[in-house]
């Protein structure tokens, strides 16, 4: 069960982070958004960042094998990429529709789940 809470406080976790670093792109469309000088921008995507942290710290101490969780700081890391990947991957194409999925990202995506098969086994 904690290695299950640990994997969904990284994946919502990283929803806050990839908007905070990637929203403002798509966010520049609102007249609001649009007129804020870069300092605001920054601003406000330090605000979102913050719910990140509030959210990621938390996992990765009850997710660490030093702090009685499941997982090595390794396998805490690969973890971590690979749903930063994914995440960003459907936040590309749901909320910015110019990427496309390619050939090249499947056989990528295939190394990272073999990343993952590596680093887990004993």
């Amino acid at each position: 069960m904690q290695a299950f809470l640990t994997i969904f406080l990284l994946i919502l976790a990283n929803i806050f982070m990839t908007f905070a670093w990637y929203g403002h792109l798509r966010l520049k469309d609102m007249d609001w958004f649009a007129n804020l000088p870069l300092f605001g921008v920054i601003v406000f995507s330090w605000f979102i960042a913050f719910f990140e942290y509030c959210i990621q710290v938390p996992a990765n101490r009850m997710g660490f094998v030093g702090n009685g969780g499941p997982f090595s700081l390794l396998q805490l890391k690969i973890i971590q990429e690979v749903i930063t990947l994914v995440v960003f991957v459907v936040f590309s194409t749901v909320f910015f529709r110019t990427e496309t999925l390619r050939l090249n990202h499947f056989i990528g995506f295939i190394f990272l789940i073999l990343a993952v098969y590596f680093i887990f086994k004993k």
